[in-house]
């Protein structure tokens, strides 16, 4: 998907629709990491799908569970969605960050005759 250091660098535009494929992957799995929170903040913890969202929402950027968890499954859960969104905050991190960073090392690699 990307190009080796022996080809051309990839023009402007080509560029721009990599960046938006690599934003677009970022946002799916941020929606999967989502969906699998709010799934389990509803049917397991038995919060309301809106608190359920925002729970899911506020441990997936950081900041922290908003309702008062009760019973053992639920603090389970919440404790692996928690670890779960550690990966996943530094997953697409690493997504978003690959065509930028790669685009810059790839133009220390580039030879002056085939730009």
């Amino acid at each position: 998907m990307l190009e080796r250091k022996h080809e051309r660098l990839l023009p402007t535009w080509p560029f721009v629709r990599r960046v938006a494929a690599f934003v677009g992957a970022a946002i799916l799995m941020i929606v999967c990491a989502l969906g699998i929170g709010v799934a389990g903040y509803h049917w397991i913890a038995g919060f309301s799908l809106v608190d359920a969202f925002l729970n899911a929402s506020m441990i997936l950027a950081g900041m922290g569970p908003v309702g008062e968890l009760q019973g053992t499954a639920a603090k389970v859960f919440a404790s692996v969605y928690a670890l779960l969104s550690g990966i996943v905050f530094i997953t697409v991190a690493a997504v978003l960050f690959t065509p930028i960073i790669h685009r810059i090392l790839h133009l220390f690699h580039v030879d002056e005759s085939n730009k």
